[in-house]
Protein backbone atom coordinates (compact mmCIF):
# COMPACT_ATOMS: atom_id res chain seq x y z
CA UNK A 1 0.00 0.00 0.00
CA UNK A 2 1.49 3.24 -1.19
CA UNK A 3 1.39 6.19 1.80
CA UNK A 4 1.88 9.16 1.23
CA UNK A 5 2.73 10.57 4.86
CA UNK A 6 6.53 10.23 6.48
CA UNK A 7 7.79 11.00 9.08
CA UNK A 8 11.18 12.49 9.98
CA UNK A 9 13.13 11.83 12.89
CA UNK A 10 15.90 13.61 14.48
CA UNK A 11 19.19 12.46 15.80
CA UNK A 12 20.03 13.40 19.60
CA UNK A 13 21.30 17.06 19.73
CA UNK A 14 19.60 18.48 16.81
CA UNK A 15 17.64 21.44 17.72
CA UNK A 16 13.76 20.59 17.10
CA UNK A 17 13.62 24.66 16.86
CA UNK A 18 15.98 24.97 13.80
CA UNK A 19 14.39 22.25 12.19
CA UNK A 20 10.93 23.82 12.73
CA UNK A 21 12.12 26.81 11.38
CA UNK A 22 13.55 24.96 8.45
CA UNK A 23 9.75 23.42 7.81
CA UNK A 24 8.31 27.00 7.70
CA UNK A 25 10.85 28.23 5.35
CA UNK A 26 9.85 25.10 3.00
CA UNK A 27 6.38 25.93 3.70
CA UNK A 28 7.36 29.63 2.36
CA UNK A 29 9.27 28.20 -0.39
CA UNK A 30 6.20 25.60 -1.60
CA UNK A 31 3.90 28.67 -1.90
CA UNK A 32 6.02 30.55 -4.23
CA UNK A 33 5.14 27.43 -6.36
CA UNK A 34 1.53 26.87 -5.92
CA UNK A 35 0.41 30.20 -3.82
CA UNK A 36 -0.53 30.77 -0.20
CA UNK A 37 -4.10 29.48 -0.61
CA UNK A 38 -3.05 26.35 -2.48
CA UNK A 39 -0.92 25.21 0.31
CA UNK A 40 -2.82 26.13 3.55
CA UNK A 41 -5.53 23.65 1.80
CA UNK A 42 -2.85 21.16 0.68
CA UNK A 43 -0.49 20.74 3.39
CA UNK A 44 -0.38 19.32 7.06
CA UNK A 45 2.06 18.33 9.30
CA UNK A 46 2.32 17.04 12.90
CA UNK A 47 5.28 17.94 15.25
CA UNK A 48 6.00 15.33 18.07
CA UNK A 49 9.37 17.34 20.03
CA UNK A 50 9.77 15.17 23.35
CA UNK A 51 9.86 11.88 20.35
CA UNK A 52 11.95 14.48 17.79
CA UNK A 53 9.44 13.52 15.21
CA UNK A 54 7.65 15.55 12.18
CA UNK A 55 5.11 13.50 10.34
CA UNK A 56 4.24 15.68 6.78
CA UNK A 57 1.20 14.80 4.43
CA UNK A 58 3.04 14.63 1.18
CA UNK A 59 -0.31 13.56 -0.62
CA UNK A 60 -1.06 16.72 -2.67
CA UNK A 61 1.12 18.06 -5.29
CA UNK A 62 2.33 20.98 -3.12
CA UNK A 63 2.44 18.57 0.08
CA UNK A 64 4.92 16.23 -2.06
CA UNK A 65 6.39 19.41 -2.77
CA UNK A 66 6.70 20.98 0.63
CA UNK A 67 8.56 17.40 1.42
CA UNK A 68 10.88 17.58 -1.00
CA UNK A 69 12.20 20.51 -0.27
CA UNK A 70 11.98 20.44 3.55
CA UNK A 71 14.20 16.95 2.85
CA UNK A 72 16.48 18.92 1.01
CA UNK A 73 17.14 21.87 3.14
CA UNK A 74 17.56 19.27 6.14
CA UNK A 75 20.68 17.52 4.23
CA UNK A 76 22.34 21.34 3.72
CA UNK A 77 21.81 22.39 7.03
CA UNK A 78 22.20 19.30 9.58
CA UNK A 79 23.41 16.66 7.38
CA UNK A 80 22.26 13.37 5.97
CA UNK A 81 23.12 11.53 9.34
CA UNK A 82 21.07 14.24 11.27
CA UNK A 83 17.50 12.92 10.63
CA UNK A 84 16.13 10.04 8.65
CA UNK A 85 12.85 10.11 6.53
CA UNK A 86 10.69 7.69 6.00
CA UNK A 87 6.95 6.83 4.28
CA UNK A 88 4.95 5.27 7.25
CA UNK A 89 1.36 4.19 6.73
CA UNK A 90 -0.09 6.19 9.44
CA UNK A 91 -3.35 8.39 9.43
CA UNK A 92 -2.94 11.82 7.75
CA UNK A 93 -1.55 13.72 10.65
CA UNK A 94 -3.66 16.31 11.90
CA UNK A 95 -4.07 19.68 9.90
CA UNK A 96 -2.32 22.68 11.01
CA UNK A 97 -3.29 25.85 9.54
CA UNK A 98 0.29 27.68 7.97
CA UNK A 99 0.87 31.11 8.95
CA UNK A 100 -1.60 31.19 11.79
CA UNK A 101 -0.33 32.47 14.86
Amino acid sequence: MKTNVYRFRFAPGIDLTQAEATLHLAILACEGLFGEARVRMGVSFHIDAPRAMFTLDGGTSAGDAVVRIFAAFLIREIGADGFSVRAVAAPVPQSIAVGAA
